[in-house]
């Protein structure tokens, strides 16, 4: 695995990783995060879960993911080879905005995989040189990307192929995350045994059923620390369904890798 980072101000990570030789059905790859993914499946497939659809992604493809949007990857090949790009908006031309509703999350468009192949192998290329003209040519690259993307939208993107009561849970969990939620009232709505419910999520998803509750729940909990003001943490984690503040602030750091407040002091040193 390729990986190295650029100052943390370039908001820029670009990632190739490969397995060979082994068939990997347990190596998910679980989140959310405030930057923009863009996904390139070079060689094998995977199920890749997007906000509340499951779709099966094969060599060529690429998926677009926008900030805040929980994503799951569950490979399925022995063999995979997928390039991986986490950036901010400023990576992103201005001018391809009002094409993305169109190309996002899904795109299939094989008459230009080797172009696309091509980008990302220089963008490889440029960010392991890392020297001062870097992050910009790598900037370039990706905006070469998006204008390609953007230009050949005769693409076929693939409906999603999960269970449509999946996705109404799911919905239901994102518009109702502060209320109690429970694997069994859920299956019992449903007319399903919570074994049934609870494998089916988990198939279709990666994530289990309360993990999945609790990534939605951290998810606004973050957003609320970053822009509610003066809010305390123990009314922002009331709010988002923790009925315990330091369960929460746990729940909180073992995701992200640092505490709640640590958001907070981040804010009132801005201010």
């Amino acid at each position: 695995m390729d990986y190295v980072k650029f100052d943390d101000s370039k908001k820029f990570y670009y990632q190739h990783d490969e397995n060979h030789g082994f068939t990997n059905t347990n190596h998910v790859t679980q989140h959310y995060h405030n930057l923009f993914e863009i996904y390139f499946m070079e060689k094998g497939s995977c199920d890749y879960f997007i906000d509340n659809k499951s779709y099966r992604v094969d060599e060529g493809d690429v998926v677009l993911i926008p900030e805040g949007v929980i994503h799951n990857t569950m490979y399925n090949t022995e063999t995979h080879s997928r390039h991986l790009i986490n950036c901010s908006g400023r990576f992103i031309p201005a001018s391809v905005a009002s094409f993305m509703p169109s190309i996002i999350y899904l795109y299939r468009n094989p008459h230009i995989t080797d172009r696309i192949r091509d980008i990302f192998i220089k963008i490889e290329d440029e960010y392991k040189n890392g020297d001062a003209f870097s992050s910009d040519i790598c900037r370039c690259y990706t905006h070469m990307l998006f204008f390609l993307l953007a230009r050949n939208t005769n693409y076929y993107s693939e409906a999603g192929t999960g269970s449509i009561y999946i996705e109404e849970i799911i919905r239901n969990i994102q518009e109702n995350f502060a209320g109690d939620i429970s694997l069994s009232e859920t299956a019992k709505r449903y007319s399903i045994s919570p074994e049934h419910l609870s494998r089916t999520f988990k198939k279709e998803t990666g994530f289990g059923f309360m993990e999945y509750v609790t990534i939605v729940r951290l998810r606004q909990a973050e957003y609320m620390l970053r822009h509610s003001g003066k809010t305390s943490i123990s009314e922002i984690a009331y709010s988002c369904g923790f009925n315990d503040s330091n369960y929460f602030s746990q729940k909180f750091k073992k995701f992200h890798g640092f505490s709640p407040s640590k958001i907070k002091n981040q804010k009132r040193q801005k201010n």
